[in-house]
């Protein structure tokens, strides 16, 4: 296994690997054989770039299993996916900010992303394998009051596409086995997301040769591989935990997760949505004619899908059972 890393450093910018809190230094392209310097950097000394540059952001959409099973949405038979404007990729440890044309909530989705490695199209499982370079960390940041406000039109490329809402990083590492990883989102201290990968839908290779169909894949390239555990809770401050996937985000085995995506709101949105978590699958509007919302300690209301009853808060605004 190796962790890849793009940096800074005196004005230039390096690629190397991550070897405890050191980086080698490599030189020569990333996905064709680079070449080792034997120059070594101290980790701390460097400010860390995106570790590659897509030409897309492929991001799916309902890929895991518990998570269509929540929503009461059919199982895909094939993928379903948007792009992610290029202008929205952000480094590990940058900040998010939320654009001066919107001042509603804008949450997280700790995901994996699957990196390619070598240009592919119209490719049959086995050479998707092969494709694929390694996995990194995302944060797929999305403005949610813009996702749904036009009933006939879900914006899901405007609602994620604003500048610095494709965080990526901070490493790209390879020789992983996916289905083994598990990804973690802490906000604040408090996990929030904890899921297993095995539960895609489509898994790593066959998402590969599916989109590849479609979409011509370039070395670079990354897949979102879509998130299980949704949570419309804004990121409503300093974001000061880790989001992704244990041995990807830099700690491997049960050690833990390094900070990925760790990044801060310069404009903090205080409503009902930072206090109390409603999950970020349950609509903000009735299902049907007449249905009766729930509400939130100071309010707020919302609706939960199907019958499911109306939540349960602590004091701290976490989602208890009742």
């Amino acid at each position: 296994m190796a962790q890849w890393l793009r940096f800074q450093h005196q004005g230039k910018s390096g690629l190397g690997q991550v070897q405890g809190d050191q980086i080698a230094v490599y030189t020569g392209d990333l996905f064709n054989n680079p070449q080792a310097t034997g120059e070594t950097l101290k980790l701390s000394d460097v400010t860390i770039d995106i570790p590659c540059t897509p030409s897309k952001m492929v991001a799916m959409v309902d890929n895991f299993h518990a998570l269509v099973t929540k929503l009461e949405h059919a199982v895909p038979v094939e993928p379903l996916y948007f792009l992610k404007g290029n202008n929205s990729f952000l480094a590990a440890n940058q900040v998010i900010r939320t654009p001066k044309s919107y001042s509603g909530k804008v949450v997280y989705e700790g995901e994996l992303g699957i990196v390619i490695g070598k240009a592919c199209h119209e490719v049959d499982e086995a050479q998707a394998a092969n494709a694929i370079f390694g996995y990194t960390c995302i944060n797929d940041v999305t403005a949610i009051e813009i996702l749904n406000r036009d009933p006939g039109y879900a914006q899901w490329t405007r609602s994620k596409s604003f500048n610095t809402f494709g965080v990526f990083g901070p490493y790209i590492t390879t020789d992983v086995d996916p289905s083994k990883l598990t990804i973690k989102t802490i906000l604040n201290d408090q996990e929030r997301q904890n899921y297993p990968i095995a539960d895609m839908i489509f898994p790593p290779a066959k998402l590969v040769s599916l989109i590849s169909q479609d979409v011509p894949l370039q070395a670079g390239d990354i897949i979102a591989i879509a998130v299980m555990a949704q949570d419309r809770d804004g990121i409503g401050g300093p974001v000061v935990g880790p989001v992704g996937p244990v041995g990807v985000g830099g700690v491997v085995g049960p050690v833990g997760v390094d900070p990925v995506a760790r990044a801060a709101v310069d404009t903090v949105a205080v409503d009902d949505a930072i206090h109390y978590a409603i999950p970020y699958g349950y609509p903000l509007g009735p299902a049907f004619p007449g249905e009766l919302p729930c509400f939130t300690p100071s309010g707020e209301a919302y609706y939960t899908p199907g019958a499911e009853p109306c939540l349960c808060f602590a004091p701290t605004g976490a989602v208890v059972p009742c």
